[in-house]
């Protein structure tokens, strides 16, 4: 099954091809046209004015991409082509630029260190802080509590 946003866009290419002329219809492949056809969705309505431009009505991204395509690939001459493709080429190298500098893993790395050097340094600085503010000084001895005397007796005994 066909996402719904395709479908609605296959809906609204089907109806704006009914507007252009016979000549650039056949120059697309009849198997498109059919693929379009069976993905459409038949209950969505799209008025499409041949007056106006696609700019001008409510056309969908996804429309306005296929029907690009479908220019780039049967309508356009062969400078227009090469223009267009070159385009998208920039546009993809531009794209894969800004993935490399957001998500590059030595600056990643770098950026969680700098970040974990931060936070135990802020840890240190209140723990020192906080032993210099305290009440209580905790040795770590044994304490002296009568429970601990009994238990430590019992353990004598059974050791012999």
């Amino acid at each position: 099954m066909v996402n719904i946003e395709y479908a609605n866009a296959y809906s609204e290419v089907l109806e704006i091809l009914k507007y252009i002329p016979v000549e650039d219809y056949k120059k697309i492949p009849e198997r498109k046209i059919e693929l379009y056809k069976k993905n459409a969705n038949k209950d969505y309505i799209f008025n499409y004015n041949p007056e106006k431009t696609l700019k001008e009505q409510n056309v969908s991204k996804i429309a306005k991409g296929i029907i690009a395509i479908l220019f780039r690939d049967y309508w356009a001459t062969d400078e227009q082509r090469e223009k267009i493709l070159a385009m998208q080429k920039n546009e993809r190298i531009n794209i894969e630029k800004i993935k490399r500098e957001r998500y590059n893993p030595d600056n990643i790395f770098k950026s969680k260190n700098n970040n974990q050097n931060i936070v135990s340094n802020n840890i240190k600085n209140n723990i020192e802080i906080y032993s210099k503010n305290s009440l209580m000084k905790v040795e770590n001895k044994k304490s002296n509590s009568i429970f601990r005397k009994i238990i430590d007796k019992i353990r004598n005994i059974i050791k012999k």
